[in-house]
């Protein structure tokens, strides 16, 4: 069950809102289904219409009008608590005591406090256009006394309260919360500002280039076709998610937080290093933006933004920690932000040779087998290896992908068994090496890598450990995480294995031969041995696993009539 808490001032417009039709006319039958002791004597049984409502929002608003007392921020306190699709619709009689449970837990109407109650009311009026069932509670943060309810802190309180009412309600708990998981969604504000920035530019761009057209400038347009232009280019991507993929696998590929750096300017990302006050060398975080085309402003993006395994703090917690990496590190986002180039490139500058693929693939396969000694019940250990296997993937997906595909797709699944609200335990240094190391060796691919056999083997181990992950999202009962790892991360690192070429058998060369007398019996030994080469298929080997193990069979001894294990 998910709150949403605002804030305002207007009782009569929000009532007049919650019994109209909605944006879409979704509001199919607006109803009370809770309220305090007053509202629901009075107005219990009234088809809530706009006559209703506003004599509903008059009876809120009475203690505030009568003792004339003023909130600052707005006294009209307003949260909607929605469930998944999925979980269906509830009675209106289950909804009226999660309402009352709600507000006397957020201490608005509590029959045991000594404090004066609120008035509230709880409407319901269908699913949204999603499918959600929810109501809406509103109250009025001025108490009967003309004393004001303690809202500090009231979003995550109401967090908080909706875990609870999940276990007493017998309603489906939030897993992101329990698992202490989280992924940030898009705020509407940044899509707007990315979508209009988008819209300019091209707009500007076409009237540039074509003078005949005689195109009115950008802020001279109407605000109905600057909206459409704006609304076309929100359908279009994400972009956060793709600055989420390019971080990812510029942190898992680098050694130290210097190469980080060098590596996101690599990639095409502009990024902005942010200080402690008052200093220049102490950097707290980050921002990045993709490099815009003429005509466009960059948007800018906070680590922790992007997501919270992405924060600087957090990716610090994986990289070794000495004087000379801070000067150096210093160095680099002092130039990154100055528009310089690179103080000091290092191995992200240079090619990978076919060993270091086998190596990486090598070491892959240690990982693999230290997963399975991580306890299913330790989220932190299984958070920080779901985290450096999608930033794995992630920076293969970068060097190959033209576009985010198959292995963007399993980056990201992937990166939300990563997000945590707290600090993980990092990897051993000797496995979280192994990790960058592999992601260095991805970073440095091309589309057409000769490599082939190291890369089967690669993908063969990231799905091995995704399939480890996916076995712990099941035991620590994170459902939803499970089926979103087995449905789309495996299948699409199955669809990159099944697109990989088949790795080409090595041939040893030929032997000249030579003409020698031979004995009688080095002639016998030679023609034993000719019949064994006459049938290769039987000892040859023929690709990098083992051949299939038939089974024994049995054989009935005609003489004794019982099966004999054939020798």
């Amino acid at each position: 069950m998910m709150p949403n808490v605002v804030r305002g001032d207007r009782m009569g417009g929000l009532l007049a809102y919650l019994v109209g039709p909605g944006r879409r006319n979704e509001h199919e039958d607006p109803h009370l289904v809770a309220g305090d002791a007053a509202m629901m004597a009075w107005h219990s049984d009234n088809t809530l219409d706009g006559v209703s409502a506003q004599a509903i929002a008059r009876h809120l608003d009475r203690p505030r009008k009568a003792l004339d007392v003023e909130v600052k921020g707005g006294h009209v306190w307003h949260c909607s608590l929605s469930l998944r699709a999925e979980e269906g619709m509830q009675t209106d009689q289950k909804w009226a005591d999660i309402a009352a449970d709600f507000v006397k837990a957020m201490d608005f109407d509590d029959p045991e406090s000594p404090k004066a109650p609120c008035r509230w009311v709880a409407v319901r009026h269908g699913v949204s256009q999603n499918g959600n069932d929810h109501i809406h509670i509103v109250v009025n943060l001025v108490r009967e006394d003309g004393t004001k309810a303690y809202i500090h802190n009231d979003f995550a309180t109401a967090q908080k309260v909706a875990r609870a009412l999940e276990v007493r309600h017998g309603l489906e708990q939030l897993e992101s919360v329990k698992a202490e998981r989280a992924t940030r969604g898009y705020k509407p504000g940044e899509r707007e500002a990315q979508a209009r920035a988008k819209a300019r530019g091209k707009y500007e761009r076409t009237r540039t280039n074509d003078p005949g057209a005689q195109m009115l400038p950008w802020e001279k347009l109407s605000g109905k076709d600057r909206q459409a232009r704006i609304a076309a280019e929100l359908r279009s991507d994400e972009p956060r998610y793709v600055l989420a993929l390019k971080v990812r696998g510029a942190a898992a590929a680098s050694a130290d937080e210097a190469e980080f750096v060098r590596r996101m300017r690599r990639s095409g990302l502009i990024v902005r290093p942010r200080y402690a006050e008052g200093t220049t060398d102490v950097i707290t975080g980050y921002s990045v933006a993709q490099r815009p085309t003429v005509g466009e402003r960059p948007i800018w993006y906070g680590g922790g933004t992007l997501a919270r395994d992405l924060r600087l703090s957090r990716l610090r917690e994986h990289w070794p920690d000495s004087p000379q990496g801070a000067g150096a590190a210093a160095a680099e986002w002092n130039a990154a932000g100055k528009g310089r180039r690179v103080v000091a490139p290092g191995r992200e500058a240079r090619e990978v040779d076919p060993q270091q693929w086998q190596d990486a693939a090598d070491r892959l396969g240690e990982i693999v087998a230290h997963a399975r000694s991580i306890p299913v019940d330790d989220y932190e250990q299984w958070a920080t290896l779901a985290r450096h296997s999608a930033g794995t993937l992630a920076a293969w997906s970068n060097a190959t992908e033209a576009e985010p595909g198959e292995l963007a797709g399993a980056a990201e699944a992937l990166s939300r068994s990563a997000q945590t609200y707290q600090q993980t335990r990092p990897l051993s240094p000797r496995y979280r090496s192994q990790f960058a190391d592999a992601a260095m060796v991805f970073a440095a691919s091309t589309r057409s890598s000769d490599s082939i056999t190291a890369q089967v083997a690669m993908i063969r181990h990231m799905l091995r450990l995704t399939q480890a992950v996916h076995g712990a999202a099941r035991a620590q009962e994170q459902a939803r995480q499970a089926k979103l790892l087995a449905t789309r991360a495996r299948a699409e690192l199955v669809a990159v294995r099944d697109r990989l070429p088949a790795p080409e058998r090595e041939t040893l060369p030929a032997v000249p031969a030579t003409r020698v007398a031979l004995d009688a019996d080095t002639k016998a030994v030679l023609e034993r041995v000719s019949v064994t080469q006459a049938h290769p298929a039987r000892d040859a080997v023929r690709g990098p696993l083992p051949s299939t193990i038939q089974p024994k069979r049995t054989r009935t001894s005609h003489s004794a009539g019982k099966p004999e294990i054939e020798r």
